[in-house]
């Protein structure tokens, strides 16, 4: 099994869903600074504040996009819209992907879930189950069962 598993480091992200936000976004503030431009009646403050608008619509989305989750030989960096949280192979417990979840949800040894917005099944389904299933296989392949083998 471990022939099947990637190098490391591997960086897990929702591809699809990451270049549709970031499309939209550029989009969207092309669209709304060339109205801010091409508006006659509107001050040079009134054109700052439609630009202002754009590129905060582009920031949110970027933001959105962000999202991934990063396996190395010591943990996983998950970053999701807004933290960053670094985790010990150790600490993650079991990678879960129901049908129906939006995303991997990390059960951690301290009792606690952490959602990994990295792996999505959002546009791209089929990856995301891939995904998830090499992140628990890298989980798996890194964790010690027995305790007596820790001393070693």
């Amino acid at each position: 099994m471990s022939s099947e598993l990637p190098t490391l480091p591997v960086t897990f992200r929702p591809g699809r869903t990451r270049a549709v936000l970031l499309t939209a976004g550029a989009a969207i503030f092309v669209v709304i600074t060339a109205v801010a431009l091409l508006l006659e009646k509107l001050g040079p403050g009134e054109r700052l504040s439609f630009i202002f608008t754009g590129a905060l619509m582009f920031g949110v989305l970027a933001m959105l996009a962000r999202v991934k989750v990063v396996a190395d030989d010591s943990g996983v960096t998950v970053v999701n819209i807004a933290s960053r949280r670094r985790l010990e192979w150790a600490e993650i417990v079991q990678v879960n992907l129901r049908p129906g979840d939006p995303w991997v949800f990390l059960n951690l040894s301290d009792g606690t879930s952490l959602p990994a917005l990295g792996i999505q099944p959002g546009i791209a389904k089929q990856r995301a189950i891939a995904d998830a299933r090499t992140l628990r296989a890298l989980t798996e392949a890194r964790v010690v069962k027995d305790p007596e083998e820790r001393q070693d």
